[in-house]
């Protein structure tokens, strides 16, 4: 009988490939289906980008193999985007990697950066891709606690207590996913300043900076930050352009050739098309994110309305493309999305996805269209 790799042992197939192909299950047996339980944006990405990928394909050079760093001028877009939007000078030659979806860019940062037995603070609750990464690298993961009294930030006094002898990289995800949490002032100065002393590298993860969100942040903003810290961006929620797979990694010369190394094993360069497409992205002027954002409004209105159905308590000043609810006491998220599925055919994650502090929460997402949310607001 074959033996399947240890570090298989270590994940789980991950939770929304499971739930959904047991939604899709459902929902061939007839069963009328409200999907607001995943991150996917269901709006089209601009007419300009649709054109931009379009054009592309006559060009002579579209469907070659192309560089593993992408092209000259999408990382000059990904620049001046930076520089636009959050006043950071980057050099598009040198600290731009463009990637695949930031996604793979975690599976990346940690090749690069861990060896077995190194340690990594990931956040609690935070994306679960943090941790599998850790443990398919043979890294193991510590998690630091997010909650309510804290506003989602880390607690500085509670990491100081730790032993971080064993730690090299650190998650950090801001605006929050999945609670939509903005970072505090101060809270980037502190990660670089705690970064620096335990010689800890620090990774923004920022995909949801421009959704819901009037003052849009970096953490390479921040004095010194490129001397211990790395942000990753995506395309996928901000543009509508989640299948597209595009993403990019910011950060300084020597970190980025390192983790070079491990990216051109992994592929062999980003599509002609997308990457003209993604341009065309970066190059839209902000009355595209205002349009969005007044659709995302009008649907959060509504998931409050839901939610509140549900006896769930929440906070409204947060970012992101996703609503964190407070179940009432003694509710069990899992059983609560399950009653949802089964009884109302309305499909919630749990906030237990996202680790033990997720317990007795549930994410709502505004990836579903008016129409559908107030039809499950009457089902409630």
């Amino acid at each position: 009988m074959i033996q399947f790799a240890d570090r298989l042992q270590t994940v789980q197939e991950y939770y929304f490939s499971k739930k959904l192909r047991e939604v899709r299950g459902l929902i061939s047996q007839g069963k009328p289906i409200i999907n607001i339980g995943i991150g996917s944006p269901d709006l089209e990405p601009s007419k300009v980008v649709i054109t931009a990928i379009q054009s592309s394909l006559n060009d002579v050079n579209a469907h070659k193999y192309q560089s593993y760093q992408g092209l000259p001028e999408f990382r000059s877009a990904v620049a001046n985007f930076y520089k636009t939007k959050f006043n950071v000078g980057l050099d598009s030659e040198s600290e731009v990697l463009p990637l695949m979806g930031s996604k793979e860019g975690i599976m990346h940062i940690s090749l690069a950066l861990l060896n077995d037995g190194d340690e990594v603070l990931i956040p609690n609750p935070g994306y679960p891709t943090y941790s599998s990464v850790s443990n398919l690298v043979g890294a193991t993961s510590v998690f630091y606690n997010l909650d309510e009294q804290t506003n989602y930030q880390p607690d500085f006094i509670a990491l100081e207590k730790l032993d971080l002898s064993k730690v090299k990289l650190m998650w950090v995800n801001y605006p929050h996913m999945p609670t939509g949490t903005r970072a505090n002032e101060n809270t980037f100065e502190k990660l670089i300043s705690f970064g620096k002393k335990h010689n800890i590298v620090i990774v923004n993860d920022n995909p949801y900076s421009f959704i819901l969100n009037d003052k849009p942040q970096s953490i390479l903003e921040f004095e010194g930050a490129k001397d211990i810290a790395l942000e990753l961006n995506s395309l996928s929620k901000s543009f509508n352009m989640a299948g597209w797979r595009v993403g990019m990694l910011l950060g300084n010369e020597h970190f980025i050739n390192q983790i070079l190394k491990v990216k051109t094993q992994m592929d062999s360069g980003m599509f002609y098309g997308i990457q003209k497409g993604a341009i065309a992205a970066l190059e839209l002027s902000d009355d595209w994110f205002y349009k969005l954002n007044e659709t995302y409004k009008l649907r959060r209105e509504l998931i409050w309305e839901l939610a509140e159905k549900l006896n769930c308590t929440f906070d409204k000043n947060t970012s992101g493309m996703f609503v964190w609810a407070q179940l009432p006491k003694g509710k069990i998220a899992e059983e609560v999305v399950d009653d949802l599925l089964y009884n109302k055919s309305i499909f919630v994650a749990p906030g237990t996805i996202f680790g033990s502090k997720g317990e007795g929460y549930i994410r709502f997402s505004l990836c579903i269209s008016e129409e559908k949310i107030k039809e499950a607001i009457s089902r409630i």
